[in-house]
């Protein structure tokens, strides 16, 4: 099984879809891991985006995450990197279909309501940032048969 790291946004929050957005990983079958509801620290939040760094609009989103509360979390499942990504839509919420999260609830890219890792080795920094491995859990469902053969 796949893992990934996955924020809901401070605009996420702020307009009230956290469960919304929650209910729609788990209904199609994603386990959570971990779960950790928390206002980021801007040194965290420089080291997360620091791809970024150093371009025009760095500032402006290390504010904007900075900004109030976000959900950061880990959920497992088969290729769910690849899942979740479709899932999110498209960066600019312009682009994305209607159907997914950025589609049906976002209008522009600054806020877009949710980040998902791009890649195993992204997943891997990201939940290596937020998470510590006592707060990852290792569990079993007893619905996982009926999502996976």
């Amino acid at each position: 099984m796949e893992r990934t790291f996955v924020m809901l946004k401070p605009d996420a929050v702020q307009r009230g879809l956290i469960g919304e957005i929650l209910a729609r990983i788990e209904a199609k079958g994603f386990k959570p891991v971990a779960m950790k509801f928390m206002r980021i620290p801007k040194e965290l939040a420089e080291r997360h985006y620091g791809e970024h760094k150093g371009k025009p609009f760095f500032p402006g989103l290390i504010e904007y995450m900075t900004s109030g509360p976000v959900l950061v979390m880990v959920w497992e499942g088969e290729n769910i990197i690849a899942a979740m990504r479709t899932m999110m839509g498209a960066t600019n919420p312009q682009n994305a279909a209607v159907g997914t999260i950025r589609g049906d609830f976002a209008q522009q890219t600054g806020r877009n309501l949710i980040h998902g890792s791009d890649g195993p080795e992204s997943a891997r920094r990201e939940i290596e940032l937020f998470f510590n491995d006592y707060e990852l859990q290792n569990w079993s469902r007893s619905l996982d048969p009926w999502y996976i053969e």
